[in-house]
């Protein structure tokens, strides 16, 4: 190993310093993302025109969208630096070897993001939005409701051919369990206003 290492020119081994860190990087940041722990390392770097750099708060969620992000620096990496290693043999020409390896490292990242963008979108796509779908849902109550907004009870509401359980106040008469009902109005992303439905006898 060390005398691979010796044999080795001072731009490979510099080559394979950084790949060799970025992919160790890569793995760590891939293993906490599939623990649930997100990227934490992911910052998205703004600049103004009075030339002032801000840093917002950090990327949690590792969406990997920004562009200036340090999962999207270590994906440059990993391509910059395996494509250099790979094709040395293949390109002579030193200059031509770093470029072809630049283009490859853009390409990578702009993968990933592309990936994070179609997965962000699909997690959005599974989400309802309460505010905009509840309105004019039928269900049944589930927890018996005060009366007057005097408390709160427990309704199951069909949203999207999806039962959903959230927390009911009502503006009239109290409401008993197996009551139904409608929502008339979202107070919150958990809390619903709801009305009796009337039953119609012909």
């Amino acid at each position: 190993m060390v005398e691979w290492w010796n044999s080795l020119s001072a731009m490979m081994k510099v080559l394979w310093a950084i790949t060799l860190s970025a992919s160790l990087i890569f793995v760590i940041q891939s293993v906490m993302t599939f623990l649930g722990a997100g990227d934490s390392s992911d910052f998205d770097v703004d600049t103004d025109v009075s030339g002032d750099v801000d840093v917002p708060d950090t990327d949690v969620h590792g969406s990997g969208q920004g562009l200036l992000t340090f999962r999207n620096f270590v994906n440059f990496l990993l391509g910059f630096g395996w494509s250099a290693i790979l094709l040395r043999e293949s390109i002579g020409s030193t200059p031509l070897l770093i470029v072809v390896s630049v283009i490859v490292g853009v390409i990578l990242v702009t993968l990933v993001m592309l990936l994070f963008k179609w997965l962000s979108g699909m997690q959005e796509a599974g989400n309802i939005n309460v505010f905009k779908a509840a309105v004019g849902c039928e269900g049944k109550v589930y927890l018996a409701i005060p009366g007057e907004r005097s408390g709160s009870g427990k309704v199951q509401i069909t949203i999207n051919d999806a039962v959903r359980e959230y927390e009911a106040v009502t503006d009239g008469p109290a409401l008993a369990t197996g009551a139904s009902v409608r929502v008339v109005e979202v107070i919150s992303a958990d809390t619903m206003l709801v009305e009796p439905i009337e039953s119609i006898i012909i």
